[in-house]
């Protein structure tokens, strides 16, 4: 009797069936994914097989990143080159007018805009009220938001018009949303202003009170951009399970604890996306104060300030006096405010998310 030989071969190893992160070889969408390194991939015998990131010989390698330069290339142009334009811009005279000549100020048009003068305190004005704007479209816009949508989410007869009556400002644009409440709120004959009047109220927006009238381009911000935020919450719901809510009821919940300790948590991913866009959107926002306002002293925020200087509005007509270098300056100093209080947000949701998420 012959006995096989047994020759001395290495420990053949094969897939396991739970992926630990240190060993997780696919990404969410299911290809490889660089971040986990080039482990093996599972053949379909159970064994393993090497990972081949290769996308060809030869030409056919780079054939990816040529499929992107177009899209680069867009990106520079109509985007990254006029920031850096701007940036430039700003430590020059530049006027915007054909044949007038620009000169290299430096730092001149950052020290006038912030230490120089009268003007630097109106400035410094519109900066806090840009800060004020901020907080309180982002507080009542996110509140009611989130309101709006727990209430559409539920099952309500007609709840799909309803969803279309709150999302359809947010198509209009700036633009035909001021004019559209400019035409409500017209003290001669302005429905809305009549309305109005049988309270005791009136609207603000051709005189009155430079407080008064700010507060009525509140109003209209969040009437305007309610529905985006309505919308991303109204579809973070629709992914948390109802298996959720059937326990929490199970175990004697009540709606508000349902809503504390199971919609609230799992709503993180929409949270964090409608405070960023809230607080991004509400700094930068300028057209609603041009069309509904004008240049009126006590009532400019930053960026409508940047419009009137380099466009020459300086009370309520254009003027010859157009800086855009100094407007470019004021435009890099509010880049510099969202990016400063974007980064403080976006760490302080990336840490509650991660305390809240895992």
């Amino acid at each position: 009797m012959t006995i096989p030989r047994r020759w001395p071969t290495r420990s053949r190893r094969t897939c396991k069936p739970v992926l630990t992160p240190s060993s997780r070889p696919y990404s969410l969408a299911g290809f490889p994914s660089p971040r986990w390194g080039a482990g093996p991939l599972c053949r379909a015998d159970g064994r393993r097989a090497a990972m081949n990131y290769h996308f060809g010989r030869g030409w056919a390698r780079w054939m990816p990143f040529l499929l992107l330069l177009p899209g680069l290339a867009a990106y520079f142009v109509i985007a990254l080159g006029p920031s850096l334009a701007t940036a430039v811009y700003s430590f020059t005279d530049a006027s915007g007018l054909k044949g007038a000549p620009v000169r290299w100020v430096g730092f001149d048009n950052y020290q006038e805009f912030l230490f120089m003068g009268r003007a630097s305190v109106d400035n410094l004005n519109a900066l806090g009220r840009t800060l004020v704007f901020c907080f309180f479209v982002t507080v009542i816009q996110f509140g009611l938001g989130l309101l709006v949508a727990v209430i559409l989410n539920q099952n309500l007869k007609g709840r799909n018009i309803f969803r279309t009556l709150y999302f359809m400002p947010v198509i209009l644009g700036a633009v035909i949303q001021g004019l559209i409440w400019s035409l409500f709120l017209y003290p001669l004959g302005g429905p809305l202003a009549k309305l109005l009047e049988l309270f005791g109220m009136r609207s603000e927006f051709l005189g009155g009170q430079p407080a008064e009238a700010f507060a009525w381009v509140i109003v209209v911000q969040i009437w305007a951009n309610m529905g985006t935020t309505m919308i991303i919450f109204l579809s973070g719901l629709q992914t948390i399970s109802t298996e959720y809510y059937e326990a929490a009821r199970i175990d004697g919940a009540s709606p508000w604890q349902v809503f504390a300790n199971v919609t609230w948590p799992l709503l993180t991913p929409s949270v964090n996306t409608n405070l960023t866009l809230n607080i991004i959107g509400s700094l930068q926002a300028w057209q609603l104060f041009l069309v509904l306002l004008g240049y009126r002293n006590g009532t400019q925020v930053l960026g409508y300030l940047i419009y009137a200087t380099g466009f020459g509005q300086t009370s309520g007509s254009v003027t010859s006096s157009f800086r855009q270098g100094y407007a470019a300056a004021a435009s890099i100093v509010l880049f510099l405010l969202v990016l400063v209080i974007g980064t403080v947000v976006q760490n302080i949701l990336r840490r509650r998310e991660a305390r809240i998420l895992g």
